[in-house]
């Protein structure tokens, strides 16, 4: 086998299933993907496919579209209800070409036509593979709700949230560290779900979002009469999150002042509302999480070190989007799947152009960000596949098309004659005077362009101001 034919280390190990019911090519296919390092299974028809992947889902689907009994289009729509970002490459004969075009609208990875060259197949499954989840299985967390909307195929992303369930099972505080966007509330939301208080409360606060005066009766609370305004008594967040999980957002951001109050509550676990005598006991385990380096600002003197090494017991770090490329595709798929029933729309994927283009974005804003950019596409989408242009533009991505220059001169033109014929409101003979050029030559410009004097002129009765 050629060299330049061999899969990479990273799709090698892949799981393919291949249908068709040409046992010849399928055995001969078989063969192929073997030499390249794939694990292969095979079926002779759509009903075998279907039942193998319920037993065992493949991380990639090649099949024919026409076999016997149920189509290769009628297995692809099964999948897709059953595995929405399971890729699914069609092969086709000639003569169902208008098939698989209809089919890749609808949500299809690609095809390929009969017969095709070998290089092109392998491209396109190594494309699929970089493009799709790691197994079937983890799009949904195998069942494991406790990690649910968090989705992922990266080794950096696994190694942590089994990390996050270990810790999970313990009553230790736990520091989230990550840019902004990165998840760490969904992250603590998920370390709640798997702890032993997951039936109860779980209360998040952002410690930055709020002026002191107000923060403080936010945590802790309140008696009636303890300040100008507070007419009835008001119980803390402390309170409300008694025998559950407490997350203090952005803590880097926490005046000086009610640090100190913090680590009173966390020592004696109980908590002394503003303007009460005594302090109430708690039950509550604090996770926290922050964007700023905390080393630095306990050195600058804006971080208590007590207060750090209390909530500092096990320390969680969430990698950037950046660094977890490989999730993007899993991520955008997700994200599609909950916001299509947000918008009700018939949207069932997106183009596999438009994925390569988000997973090789730029990403400052992390996960929030991808999820802002599928939204603004979902919103804005027309078509059941999210297309190149519409993830560009919620990219902000600057786009050029590649015209000939014949193209571009004759598109250039047309959209000179549309202009000189607005100004002009259709007079022929005004526009040819401004383009500097005879009303005969002027008129064959227009027929070139499909373009007639009338589509301009005003409409009597419909002049401006009447």
């Amino acid at each position: 086998m050629n060299r330049a034919l061999k899969s990479d280390s990273s799709t090698s190990s892949a799981h393919i299933l291949v249908i068709d019911d040409d046992l010849d090519l399928l055995r001969l296919l078989s063969m192929r993907l073997h030499a390249w390092g794939y694990r292969v299974s095979t079926a002779a028809s759509a009903e075998e496919g279907l039942a193998r992947i319920a037993v065992e889902p493949p991380q990639l689907v090649l099949s024919d579209i026409r076999l016997p009994g149920k189509d290769g289009l009628a297995l692809f729509e099964e999948v897709r209800s059953t595995l929405p970002t399971l890729p699914v490459i069609l092969l086709t004969a000639h003569g169902t070409i208008p098939d698989a075009v209809q089919a890749m609208s609808r949500g299809v990875f690609g095809y390929l036509t009969k017969p095709f060259d070998s290089k092109v197949l392998l491209a396109k499954i190594k494309q699929a593979l970089q493009l799709a989840p790691a197994s079937a299985g983890q799009e949904t967390g195998t069942g494991e709700t406790w990690r649910e909307g968090i989705v992922f195929r990266s080794s950096l992303m696994a190694e942590l949230m089994e990390e996050a369930r270990v810790v999970a099972a313990s009553d230790a505080s736990v520091l989230i560290r990550g840019e902004s966007g990165t998840g760490k509330e969904v992250l603590a939301r998920a370390i709640h779900r798997a702890s032993p208080r997951s039936k109860a409360p779980f209360v998040a606060i952002n410690c930055g979002a709020i002026p002191e005066q107000l923060l403080e009766s936010e945590l802790f609370g309140h008696v009636r009469g303890a300040f100008t305004g507070a007419a009835s008594a008001h119980v803390g967040l402390f309170q409300t999150a008694d025998g559950g999980t407490l997350f203090l957002d952005e803590i880097g951001d926490m005046p000086l002042a009610l640090q100190v109050k913090l680590l009173r509550v966390l020592q004696d676990r109980a908590v002394r509302p503003v303007g009460a005598t005594r302090a109430e006991p708690v039950d509550v385990r604090v996770l926290s999480a922050t964007h700023r380096d905390l080393e630095a600002a306990m050195a600058e003197g804006l971080f208590r070190e007590d207060l750090y090494y209390r909530l500092d017991v096990v320390t969680m770090a969430l990698p950037r989007l950046e660094d977890r490329r490989e999730d993007i595709p899993l991520l955008a798929a997700y994200f599609v799947q909950q916001l299509v029933k947000k918008y009700n729309k018939g949207i069932v994927g997106i183009a596999p152009e438009a994925v390569e283009a988000l997973a090789s974005a730029a990403w400052p804003g992390n996960v929030r960000q991808l999820y802002n950019v599928v939204e603004q596409s979902c919103a804005l989408a027309t078509t059941p596949l999210i297309s190149l242009t519409l993830i560009q533009r919620a990219l902000r991505v600057p786009t050029m098309e590649a015209l000939s220059y014949a193209e571009a001169k004759q598109r250039f033109e047309r959209n000179y004659l549309v202009q000189l014929l607005k100004l002009t409101d259709g007079s022929v003979a005004d526009a040819a005077r401004i383009a500097d050029r005879n009303r005969t030559e002027f008129y064959r410009l227009l027929q070139k362009h499909e373009l007639t004097p009338d589509m301009f002129r005003t409409a009597p009765g419909n002049n401006a101001g009447c």
